[in-house]
Parts: structure tokens; C-alpha cells; sequence
């Protein structure tokens, strides 16, 4: 697909790969930086490299191939499935696993593993979501567990996508953060969007904010260490969680993305991954009407570091450390 526009008045100079991953915000830098150094995208008709640095006036064409239909396979990934109908799925999603194919992980995940529980069983999935995410209503980041919801009809996935959207969707997470916050519970109210220099980040220095809003109580103490915390996000922005807690000052741990190297190990213990947990899921049922909840508990994971840092504070007491 070619596509050209003219660089407008007023615009800095600067240089051409920099000036393209704001503008277009679906294409990673590394990947214009390779269409240019292909041909593929010009100024004013003339191979460049990526260092070009652009000015108003300057005409810059754009030749990026389609990408090629994806043929998903099912793969035999063992599901924890909560609940099943005709109508949709409940599981719970373990860490580590990416929700849907994406550059760098086209196989093992949740996608594929569903293909093939469905193909097994014989059931169906909803189409919306086209090849690559069937029956996804929302997601998960890879290191983050917890409940999700598939819809195996069209019927539902727009029923459900709907109850997303209005955000009257019950969600509880619970996280394990660095430090302890200052009040026991509050509301974070931060506008948040795709970063403006680093393109797999979020945060409010973006030029397209969104609004985005989570309560959160503290429910255990581990010192001055780290707390637990239960969260309610009342609206569902990617990365939400993540950046409003670095926001507060209290990045979760295991998360280097938004609180650096030092959130990876606490009191000597290494943190396995980002400490995040999808605890209850509860909506309405597509159908039915019927008010659905389902919960699982923290997990194993996380409660075994709750117990190290446990272990830490009582050897702490003991020998007045």
C-alpha cells in the first residue's frame, strides 16, 4: 500500500525513522528503519537513510507491503477452564503466556491453545476478532495471571465487548508493589497513552492520552518493603495498572518496564515476574442476563514470595536486624 503526504509548516527538523513512529504509531521503528533502508519509503522521490532528517516541504512516500493472512495452528496447551456454555469460555490464564500472535511470538499462545480446545471439543469461537484473536474480548499481559472471559459467539463477543466498553464489567487485580503507600486506599485519575519517545511504553507523556482511572486499597504490609495491594480499574487502558502504580511511586515488583532493576529482587529474594493478578471477573451473561463472578485466588507464585518476605520480616524481629 503506498501512501504520501507532505511534511507540514511549523514541523522541527528532525530525523526521518524519529519523525515517522510518531505518525505512524502501528509500525515499529526498527521496521521503517529496514522499509528505508529498502527503498521502500523516500523524500521527495529520493532513496534516504533513516538519519535523514526531514523539513517542512518535504514530500515522503510510503511503500509498505501488506502483510502476508496468518494461519494459525492449535496447539496442546493445557487451559484451566472455569466455566463453559454455548456461549462463551471462563478460564484462567497462567503467567507467562502471551494472550494472542503478535511479531516474536506467532506460536504458544493463548490463541493457539484455544484453536486447539475448541477443534478437540468441537465447539466453536467467536469470529469477530478475525485470525489471529478469535473470541478475544479483552487481554492479559504475558506475565499477568488471572481470569478472562472468551466469547465462542459473535452474539456474545459484541454483548461482551459492549460491557467492556461501558466499563460496567466487575474487575479486581491484586499486585505486590515496592514500597508501602501512603494512604491505606485511594484513586488514581491519569490520563495515559502510547509514549511519545518510547513506542512500548505507556504514560501521560503521550500525545494521545485517554482517560484512565484506578481505585486501589492496601491489604497487607510486608515493613516498609513492600505492600499488598487489592486494585479496581475503572477503566481498561493498556498498561493501566503498571503506570498509574509507578505513577504513585510504587511500581510493581518484577516490573523493570516501569520501575527499573531495583523492583526485581526485595530483601535479596528474586522476583519471578511482574507480581500481577487478574483475581475476579464478574458480567453479565450474553444471554441469560445472569450477573456472572468467578475468582481464583492468588497465585502459587505470589504466594510463595509473600511467604519469603514473611520469612525476611520475622528474621528481622528475631534478631533485631
Amino acid at each position: 500500500m503506498i501512501t504520501e503526504f507532505l511534511v507540514t509548516a511549523g514541523e522541527q527538523p528532525k530525523r526521518l525513522d524519529v519523525f515517522l513512529v510518531n505518525r505512524e504509531r502501528d509500525v515499529s521503528r526498527s521496521r521503517l528503519q529496514q522499509l528505508i533502508e529498502l527503498g521502500r519509503i523516500r523524500i521527495n522521490d529520493q532513496i534516504v537513510r533513516p538519519s535523514q532528517k526531514i523539513k517542512p516541504g518535504d514530500k515522503i512516500t510510503m511503500d509498505v507491503p501488506t502483510p502476508e493472512p496468518l494461519e494459525l495452528q492449535g496447539e496442546a496447551i493445557p487451559l484451566e477452564v472455569l466455566f463453559e456454555d454455548d456461549q462463551l469460555l471462563v478460564l484462567n490464564k497462567p503467567p507467562g503466556i502471551v494472550v494472542h500472535p503478535a511479531p516474536g511470538n506467532w506460536t504458544g499462545t493463548l490463541v493457539n491453545a484455544l484453536l486447539h480446545y475448541f477443534q478437540a471439543s468441537g465447539g466453536t469461537v467467536s469470529s469477530i476478532g478475525g485470525k489471529e484473536r478469535p473470541g478475544l474480548v479483552h487481554r492479559l499481559d504475558k506475565e499477568t495471571s488471572g481470569v478472562m472471559v472468551i466469547a465462542k459467539t459473535d452474539q456474545a463477543h459484541r454483548h461482551l465487548c459492549g460491557q467492556f466498553t461501558h466499563h460496567t464489567i466487575t474487575r479486581v487485580y491484586e499486585a505486590l508493589v515496592w514500597g508501602i503507600p501512603k494512604k491505606g486506599h485511594g484513586r488514581i485519575e491519569l490520563a495515559i497513552g502510547r509514549d511519545v519517545k518510547e513506542r512500548k511504553k505507556f504514560s501521560s507523556r503521550t500525545a494521545r492520552p485517554k482517560d484512565a482511572v484506578t481505585e486501589y486499597a492496601v491489604n497487607r504490609r510486608f515493613d516498609k518493603a513492600v505492600a499488598h495491594l487489592l486494585l479496581y480499574p475503572r477503566t481498561g487502558r493498556t498498561h493501566q495498572l503498571r503506570v498509574h502504580l509507578a505513577s504513585l511511586g510504587h511500581p510493581i515488583l518484577g516490573d523493570p518496564t516501569y520501575g527499573g532493576r531495583k523492583v526485581c529482587s526485595v530483601n535479596g529474594v528474586d522476583v519471578p515476574r511482574v507480581m500481577l493478578h487478574a483475581r475476579t471477573l464478574g458480567f453479565r451473561h450474553p444471554v441469560t442476563g445472569e450477573l456472572c463472578e468467578y475468582e481464583r485466588p492468588t497465585p502459587p507464585d505470589m504466594e510463595r514470595l509473600m511467604r519469603r518476605l514473611e520469612e525476611c520480616l520475622n528474621h528481622k524481629r528475631v534478631h533485631g536486624a
